[in-house]
């Protein structure tokens, strides 16, 4: 009825609301055809006219007699109409009926399920955002932070270091690590203590990274980072032994750049009494099958037997994840256990590893003295590579007997609850941890500086004023930071946080602050995997691109990366139009940038790649494009395959045999209809150190 009446009125149906009275047609009921047939039987059944408009008023809305402007309805309607849209679960693969990859269709995969989700203010900062109206930005390269306040050269550098990066606080260059404010640097240097006011502050570069996830770009050379490395290392021996050395290894870059450096940074002349290799980042990888953290810690192993790690030096190889904790609690024990306190530690790894994340970690753990977690700050963290500019250090505690009894009676008394007798607090952290990772850890304290009542400090005379004097404020008092004790620190042993060793050939050193943020993995990685046959191409963003050239059946390649990446199906005659197209547009997103963004990228550079398959369940190898992630290419068996893998000029791409996760093409959903994917699947999270209830 309501398209009879549009179709009638012509235009005008469509402008007109439902409570809107139509005018009659020109001419009447005269003017009118009669009706015949199929139509006057319609017509004879048809509501008349008067209940038509009894309908339309009763259902038709209110009209305000002043109706508010546009502008302020929509503003208004904003919020819940994002709201609403927030609730729904989009599906960003649009299923295309028929054969989408024969047609030439072009297919977006990125699945935002997955992605972090907003916490309460970001969302309502989001909703704020999108409600305002914005100014639209030429597309270009985004502009970098520049140190802000002024420099005042004459003003000597202060002795004392950053506690985030351990760069030397100064005010005198602000393009230099270290930079504070000149009129920031007075206020800290002025007071009684002079340049121990400074102790406890961050610099520039630091507070920009923790409070607003900006980067201040430093023009340092790759070598500054491994000179500071070297000369901490070739530093005389302490208490009459060497430092134990504990390098942390993303298992995701396996085989890891720097680890085959290692024995040209000890050298002959480093008085090293060990080495402990730690895997770092487990709980992004999902469990593809039952003992996969075994098979990683042997890929961990050959690494190092690769590398000319072997034999004596290498005392132990773990599995850890710095940022859920997982493994920590095994980590310190067997430090505890075979190191105890007969020496130094040493954080070594690349950039990007976690290391800062595991000083953060171990600071809060029983690694270290009870008062360190109130007097020494915790490292600053971040997705831009090199964040850790300096040495960082806390006192590690002394593992008496007594000590490690205690703390194993905490372990087994925690290793006997289940969830649900946890705190309300503990289930709201430990709920965030799986969030974030397949693997979650406890790491609790045994020894706890008990924790002095607040005192309040009240003056009643302070609250009466005279009429005639205005009230007075009482002047703030200088809190005096806590310091470690002489006799605390006279013979501590010190674990220490190094700067990263910058990795070579590594994409991340093309790539913006915008950009490394959606690249680096931060969540659980999802795995993604497309069946495809040959002449059909994978782009992984516009970082990455593998081209099936020849084979007898279709290949799964799984793509594991981060969830933030897109992945792109299309054709060989089509793929590099769609490259010189949506390269730096918002279809590959990274780079992203536009025309000009990559007029200064570097190209792709193909490499031609030839694979045997050996099942249908497990992959022969991984296509590991260099930091930007991998992709896991399972075939039939005795099925030869012909690959073109391509990678920015200047980065490395990597074959790796034995794949890391051989069997991670099962875990996907259903086949999507009409497409070359697979619905992904999300495993459940294990968390360590905590009873399990069995469930009927």
């Amino acid at each position: 009825m309501v398209a009879a009446g549009r179709a009638a009125g012509g235009g005008s149906g469509r402008a007109e609301g439902r409570g809107a009275r139509r005018e009659p047609a020109p001419g009447g009921a005269a003017a009118r055809r009669p009706r015949s047939g199929a139509c006057a039987r319609r017509a004879r059944h048809a509501p008349s006219p008067r209940r038509q408009r009894g309908w339309r008023d009763a259902h038709a809305r209110p009209v305000s007699p002043r109706p508010p402007p546009a502008g302020l309805a929509m503003h208004r309607l904003a919020p819940a109409l994002l709201a609403r849209l927030g609730r729904r679960r989009l599906w960003a693969p649009v299923p295309r009926r028929g054969a989408a990859a024969a047609s030439g269709e072009e297919e977006l995969f990125v699945f935002p399920e997955y992605e972090p989700e907003p916490s309460g203010a970001a969302a309502a900062v989001a909703v704020t955002a999108a409600a305002a109206p914005r100014r639209e930005r030429a597309p270009g390269r985004e502009r970098p932070v520049v140190a802000t306040g002024r420099p005042d050269p004459s003003v000597p550098p202060s002795g004392v270091s950053c506690s985030g990066c351990g760069a030397e606080l100064q005010c005198r260059d602000g393009a230099a690590p270290g930079f504070v404010p000149a009129e920031k640097y007075r206020s800290l240097s002025d007071g009684p203590a002079g340049a121990g006011g400074l102790r406890g502050a961050v610099c520039q570069r630091c507070w920009l990274l923790a409070h607003h996830g900006r980067v201040l770009r430093l023009q340092l050379p790759p070598e500054q980072h491994r000179g500071v490395v070297s000369a901490a290392l070739r530093r005389p021996p302490r208490h009459g032994r060497g430092p134990l050395l504990l390098y942390l290894l993303d298992v995701l870059e396996l085989p890891d750049p720097v680890l085959p450096q290692l024995p040209e940074l000890l050298g002959p002349d480093v008085p090293v009494a060990g080495l402990l290799v730690a895997g770092n980042k487990v709980d992004l990888l999902p469990a593809d099958s039952p003992g996969h953290l075994g098979r990683l810690r042997r890929q961990v192993v050959a690494a190092c037997a690769e590398a000319g790690l072997r034999g004596a030096p290498l005392v132990d190889v773990r599995l850890v994840s710095a940022k859920t904790g997982f493994g920590l609690e095994g980590l310190v024990s067997r430090l505890q256990r075979s190191w105890r306190c007969t020496g130094d530690v040493y954080l070594l790894g690349a950039t990007n590893s976690g290391k800062s994340t595991l000083f953060n970690a171990l600071l809060r753990s029983d690694y270290c003295k009870s008062r360190a977690p109130d007097i020494v700050d915790r490292a600053t963290v971040s997705h831009w590579p090199g964040t850790t500019l300096n040495l960082l250090k806390f006192p590690i505690i002394n593992p008496t007997c007594d000590r490690i009894f205690r703390r194993q009676e905490r372990l087994r008394e925690e290793a006997t609850k289940t969830e649900d007798q946890l705190s309300s607090e503990e289930k709201m952290y430990l709920n965030h941890l799986k969030k974030q990772g397949y693997f979650v850890g406890r790491v609790g304290r045994t020894f706890q500086q008990p924790k002095s009542s607040l005192v309040i400090d009240f003056d009643p005379d302070m609250l009466s004023y005279s009429i005639d004097k205005d009230p007075r404020h009482s002047p703030k008092k200088h809190e005096e930071r806590e310091e470690f004790t002489y006799n605390e620190v006279k013979d501590a042993r010190w674990c220490f946080d190094t700067p990263g060793i910058v990795k070579e050939n590594c994409v991340l050193n093309l790539l913006t602050e915008k950009e490394v943020k959606l690249v680096l993995p931060t969540q659980a990685i999802v795995p993604r995997t497309f069946i495809l046959k040959p002449g059909m191409v994978l782009f992984l963003a516009a970082l990455g691109r593998v081209d099936y050239l020849e084979g007898e059946k279709p290949a799964w390649f799984s793509v594991v990366a981060s969830n933030l990446l897109p992945v792109h199906i299309s054709i060989l005659s089509k793929a590099d139009a769609i490259y010189e197209k949506h390269a730096g547009q918002e279809l590959l997103k990274v780079p992203m940038g536009g025309e000009e963004r990559m007029k200064e990228f570097p190209p792709l550079v193909p490499q031609d790649i030839t694979l045997k398959g050996i099942g249908t369940t497990e992959a022969v190898a991984d296509i590991k494009l260099s930091s930007a992630g991998w992709v896991a290419v399972t075939a039939h068996t005795e099925e030869k395959l012909l690959l073109r893998a391509y990678t920015p000029k200047g980065t490395t791409l990597v074959v790796r045999k034995p794949p890391l996760l051989p069997y991670i093409s099962t875990i996907r959903g259903a086949r999507i209809a009409g497409t070359a994917a697979y619905r992904t699947k999300k495993p459940p999270s294990l968390v360590e150190n905590l009873k399990t209830t069995e469930r009927r």
